[in-house]
């Protein structure tokens, strides 16, 4: 999932109905949502999805509905690793494969338990793409159940598999990054940073986009950092964008995802605020933390203009 031109691709909400049921309807609403905003892929049945507390009938019906509506337009990717032995995880891995999504992603902290070795973890890596003929995959160091940081030699050797096309980094540390990239060479292949920290380093340092919760706020603003970040007329202002983001960082991981479902109502979509997840309250405080953001973010985007 490379390409000449950076992209930004969103970790998908999913919307609830009051009752718990899944919206589709808001579904559809917030996939063109992101689309318009200038997307060029998708991460669908992903954490921010809350893909822990759906069912697996529900994980299949979510990202097929997707698939349906994105019709081609960018590539999706969707999870497919979750308890479970390895033949287990392989057998819904190639079960999601069939909604027509581009690649499967595997959770790293789902495929060796925490304290296994990484002799065990590769085994297991490989074990699952044996199980799973043909069907391109990436990984997630996803912070749940544990936080699994690969190594730039572990990625060296998936990605030369030929199965691998996709990782979306979590390490929050820029010179495991920067080794990453340096180790990893198929043009296939592309590396997406979550930690906008050091998104516009990441960037230059040869990641091929972002994939963060920020883009659960302001999609826009991610795709304007992704098509700008090496414009040296527009220094002050990515300053400023990284600034913002940085600064706002609390704010916007406060009760997720219940905020970035707030912050989408501001700007006009029916979502509610209904997660299955418990994330804790949303509070006056908190409430009013999001209308500063916004109000920050609009200020913002006059100056940047777009």
């Amino acid at each position: 999932m490379n390409n000449s031109k950076k992209g930004f691709i969103p970790v998908m909400l999913t919307p609830f109905n009051n009752d718990g049921s899944i919206d589709y309807k808001t579904l559809t609403a917030l996939t063109e949502l992101y689309l318009k905003s200038g997307v060029t892929g998708l991460f669908a049945n992903c954490l921010s999805s809350e893909m822990f507390e759906l069912s697996d009938a529900e994980r299949l019906q979510l990202t097929k509905h997707v698939v349906d509506v994105v019709a081609g337009q960018v590539p999706i990717v969707a999870t497919g690793t979750f308890e479970g032995t390895i033949q287990q995880q392989a057998d819904f891995t190639n079960k999601i494969y069939g909604t027509g999504i581009d690649a499967v992603i595997l959770i790293s902290g789902l495929l060796a338990k925490e304290n296994d070795s990484d002799a065990v973890f590769v085994d297991n890596v490989h074990q699952l793409l044996n199980l799973t003929p043909g069907v391109p995959t990436g990984f997630y160091e996803c912070p749940v159940p544990y936080k699994r940081v690969l190594t730039a030699s572990q990625l060296e050797d998936f990605v030369n598999t030929g199965r691998v096309i996709y990782h979306k980094d979590t390490s929050l540390d820029i010179n495991q990054i920067k080794a990453k990239l340096s180790v990893v060479k198929n043009p296939d292949f592309g590396l997406y940073d979550a930690y906008m920290v050091h998104a516009i380093e990441s960037l230059k340092a040869g990641s091929a986009g972002l994939s963060c919760i920020q883009g659960n706020f302001f999609p826009e603003l991610i795709v304007w950092i992704c098509d700008n970040y090496n414009d040296a007329s527009k220094a002050e202002e990515l300053a400023a964008v990284q600034q913002f983001l940085e600064s706002n960082m609390g704010v916007m991981h406060d009760v997720y995802p219940i905020v970035a479902k707030y912050a989408l109502q501001k700007r006009g979509l029916s979502i509610s605020n209904f997660t299955r997840r418990e994330v804790g309250n949303f509070t006056p405080i908190v409430k009013n933390a999001v209308d500063q953001l916004q109000n920050e973010y609009d200020i913002l985007q006059n100056e940047l203009s777009f």
